[in-house]
């Protein structure tokens, strides 16, 4: 057992963001602001767009998505029944329905031939989830929405850093939503941003973050502003602050390093693991470059005399902490009684569902911890091998 708690994540944090966060505190300048609009421009920036808009959240990135777009009542969006709870609920506050579809079983990405079964006339928007950093079929996804005149918003939690086909997610949707959450691969403790190449909706996105205050209206303090505002939309509070944004523009100057080190862990994992038959390790598609935010083994349950809750048990026994990724959204008692879906709606999501442990990933783990965790998975195997 190790001597000590090995979290599933863990920020890596520097002293370049501890710099600049000082520095925006002796500014005097501490909500939305210079930094703020900063980091959603070289976020945009490094996937190809040039629009983006940093917000408290990829939730409040993906509401902002699907507000901008005008979907509304009567409208219909498709996402993963694999996903966090966030990407329904935001569909949910524009008053849409939510359409969900079953995943693909090797990446646990949204199936294209799902989603084309599910189209109807009432169909706004596609909204698929890189699941894990591994991105979606995007270039079948968006075939499919442009054939059928529906916009796609790509809700990319996990995924800043990844490609397909040799363009970065955030190069292929409408709107892209990106998280800066404490566990994502950059972070600035709370936030996110969506890219998009669309000026107007840039534009409506920008507006509607701040209020429907019109463009630029955190200058007002400014000595280049003015007291005076129009609002022009009922919007919403999901704007950033220049305090968090320090923290993510720190984060971008090694950006490529936390990367890297990402995927040396997998590529460790992989290997340790490729002779624990009880174990499935994650799909990485040779179309992509995979984000690597998190590690979700499949338990061969088959193969085990235990179910995924004592396996995990026996982890934290050994001081390994884990996650599950994710609770399918219609087992949710909120949208089981909404959206009326029965155990089995989703065979391929109820399957990954139960089998699902996540192990630790993040930059800041040594050669050491990824080895302990194998071992650790290795002893719990071997007590409940068949």
């Amino acid at each position: 057992m190790r001597a000590t708690f090995l979290p599933v994540a863990r920020p890596w944090i520097g002293e370049r963001e501890k710099q600049l966060v000082l520095e925006t505190l002796d500014s005097g300048w501490i909500t939305t602001g210079p930094r703020s609009e900063e980091l959603g421009r070289r976020v945009a920036q490094r996937v190809g767009m040039p629009h983006g808009i940093a917000v408290n959240s990829a939730t409040g990135a993906l509401h902002l998505a699907l507000a901008a777009l005008g979907v509304g009542p009567g409208d219909e969006v498709i996402t993963a029944a694999y996903t966090f709870v966030a990407c329904v609920n935001v569909i949910e506050h524009v008053g849409a329905r939510p359409v969900l579809v079953d995943v693909e079983p090797d990446t646990l990405c949204m199936d294209p031939r799902a989603v084309e079964r599910a189209i109807t006339p009432r169909t706004r928007v596609l909204m698929p989830v890189d699941y894990g950093g591994h991105p979606c079929d995007l270039d079948v996804l968006l075939a499919l929405a442009r054939r059928h005149g529906i916009a796609m918003v790509e809700a990319a939690a996990h995924a800043l850093g990844a490609s397909w086909r040799g363009r970065p997610v955030g190069g292929w949707a409408d709107v892209t939503a990106f998280s800066f959450y404490a566990t994502k691969n950059l972070t600035t403790g709370e936030g996110g941003a969506a890219v998009t190449a669309d000026e107007a909706l840039a534009e409506r996105m920008g507006l509607l973050s701040l209020h429907g205050m019109n463009r630029d209206a955190w200058k007002r303090y400014t000595d280049t502003g003015s007291w005076y505002y129009e609002v022009t939309a009922p919007g919403f509070k999901y704007n950033l602050s220049d305090v968090l944004a320090a923290i993510g523009l720190g984060q971008l100057e090694h950006f490529d390093e936390m990367q890297r080190l990402r995927r040396e862990h997998a590529a460790r994992y992989d290997t340790l693991l490729a002779d624990v038959p009880e174990v499935r390790r994650p799909a990485a598609r040779p179309e992509a470059v995979h984000a690597w935010h998190l590690y979700p083994i499949a338990l061969e349950l088959e193969r085990l005399s235990c179910d995924r809750a004592s396996f995990i048990q026996e982890l934290r026994a050994e001081n390994i902490g884990t996650s599950v990724h994710f609770i399918p959204i219609h087992y949710h008692p909120h949208f089981r009684a909404t959206l009326g879906h029965a155990a089995g709606a989703f065979p391929v999501t109820e399957d990954a569902y139960r089998r699902a442990v996540t192990l630790p990933l993040f930059p800041g783990m040594s050669g050491e911890d990824v080895e302990d965790v194998v071992a650790a998975v290795k002893k719990v195997v071997a007590h409940y091998r068949k």
